[in-house]
Formats: structure tokens, C-alpha cells, sequence
């Protein structure tokens, strides 16, 4: 899956060490928990050898869960209240198993894309299992980290301009091929790494239940609202976070080498 992720390039892997890429398989589910105890791993490791680890990445959650000490629900997976929830699922519809969560744990629901089945289940999982809201359950510690945290930041008109570049890129750089070969390779749709934005758009496509067109205008718009929800797990007005436009690669440095001294 490396076309539809933006998958660093090997060049780009050659310039710096990558960490936590091609770690799984497509039908594999990387959990909350085993990538809050990799990238703590890893994290350690660097240290030992006198580097400085950058966390990077644009999922708020995964990012919090590491840098802010988060505990995540020890709720061992129940695979037949799992299989219920999906049938009712099917019989009706994401948006409709993601309303039956907000009924239990609104504040759960805020967080969580209705259309991120997976992650809609588990919280309604831990919270029928356990009797207690899902939101309610997350632990913290604190962070045993010395964090300095920059955000690059566009004005939104320019951020959508490329983000419909890089969907015409994906298109053109054989993102059909690389979907078309997934599921020749026996990944179903129904997998949850296949209903990523653009993946599920373009598995229609190649079921010739969409065109190319179609596709491309469905991911703007679901990309648009990631962007979205991106700017409320990361906000301007965080005093956190230090923002700079991409372009001003000169002050980044000099910010990041003063804060570095400062730890």
C-alpha cells in the first residue's frame, strides 16, 4: 500500500532512518497499544545511541497516545460481539452503528469518523463489555518525554490545491494497479487498511461500479473533511505547538537548534 499511504520514497528512506514502516500486512490490524509500545521502543533505542527521534505524522490520536502517556483500554477483543456488531453493520449501515455509539458515549463519537468502522466497534465493545464509556476509560500518565512540538501549517485554499494534485499524482503514478493488485492478491474490500480514503473510493472503480472521475471527486471531498478534523487534534491556538509555513525552512532551523540547547 504505498502509492494511496504516500509512502515515503526509498530515496527519501535513504536520507534518514525510517521507523515503523512496512510492519504489517494489509489484513493485519496494528492496534492503539502495540504502536504506543513500538514507537516507545524505538523512541528508547534512539536515545541509546544518542540521537534525537522526530515523531511524525498526521494522526492526532496515535501521536497524543505516545507523546501524552495515554493507557488505553486493556479490553481483551470479544470476536463474537465483534461479528454482531459488524452483521448489524451490514443489515444496515456505518453511519447507523457509529449513531448507536453516540447514544452510549457521545464524546467517543465526536472522535471517531463514522465511516471508521473499526474503530466504531472497538468503542462500542469496551463500553457494551465493560458498562463504562468508552471515552472514559483512557488513562494518563505523564509524558516521560522533553517535547518540542512544530506544526507546518498552509492557508486552507492552498492545502486543498494540493491535495487535489496529489490525488491526479496518485491516479497517474498507477494507484489503480497497485488497488487492482491488492485485491488479486486475495485483500477484500471488507478489510479495514482497504477503507482508507482513496483505497475504498478506488476498489469501486475497480468493481467498474464507479469511473475515474467519480473517484477522485469522492476523495477530495472525504479528504477535505480529514483535513478537517486534523486542525482539531492539532489548533492554531495550541501554545504547544510552535507553527511555521513550510517555506521558512531558515527559521525552523533556528528554532528547533536554540530548543534543542535549551533541554
Amino acid at each position: 500500500m504505498d502509492i494511496g499511504t504516500a509512502k515515503p520514497s526509498r530515496e527519501e528512506m535513504a536520507r534518514a532512518p525510517h521507523h515503523l514502516i512496512d510492519i504489517v500486512n494489509p489484513d493485519e490490524t496494528l492496534s492503539l497499544a502495540v504502536f504506543q509500545q513500538k514507537a516507545k521502543e524505538i523512541i528508547a533505542d534512539i536515545h541509546a545511541r544518542g540521537k534525537l527521534p522526530f515523531l511524525v505524522g498526521g494522526t492526532g490520536q496515535y501521536v497524543r497516545a505516545v507523546t501524552e502517556g495515554w493507557s488505553p483500554p486493556e479490553v481483551t477483543p470479544d470476536e463474537r460481539l465483534r461479528k454482531v456488531l459488524e452483521t448489524l453493520k451490514d443489515e444496515n449501515s456505518p453511519e447507523w452503528l457509529h449513531d448507536k455509539l453516540r447514544v452510549l458515549d457521545p464524546e467517543a463519537a465526536d472522535k471517531i469518523d463514522a465511516r471508521n468502522v473499526r474503530r466504531t466497534i472497538r468503542a462500542l465493545e469496551v463500553t457494551l463489555t465493560t458498562g463504562r464509556k468508552f471515552s472514559a476509560q483512557r488513562g494518563q500518565v505523564e509524558s516521560p518525554y522533553h517535547l518540542i512540538t512544530v506544526g507546518l501549517i498552509r492557508p486552507r485554499e492552498e492545502l486543498y490545491r494540493r491535495v487535489d494534485e496529489r490525488i491526479e499524482l496518485m491516479f497517474a503514478s498507477g494507484f489503480m494497479d497497485e488497488v487492482k493488485g491488492l485485491l488479486q492478491k486475495g485483500f477484500p474490500p471488507s478489510l479495514p487498511s482497504m477503507s482508507a480514503i482513496g483505497y475504498r473510493e478506488a476498489v469501486r472503480v475497480a468493481k467498474a461500479e464507479w469511473d475515474e472521475n467519480q473517484a477522485k471527486v469522492e476523495m477530495r471531498r472525504m479528504t477535505r473533511i480529514f483535513v478537517r478534523r486534523q486542525s482539531n487534534w492539532f489548533k492554531e491556538s495550541d501554545p504547544q505547538i510552535h507553527w511555521f509555513h513550510p517555506n521558512q525552512k531558515e527559521e525552523i532551523e533556528s528554532y528547533l537548534h536554540s530548543a534543542i540547547i535549551s533541554l
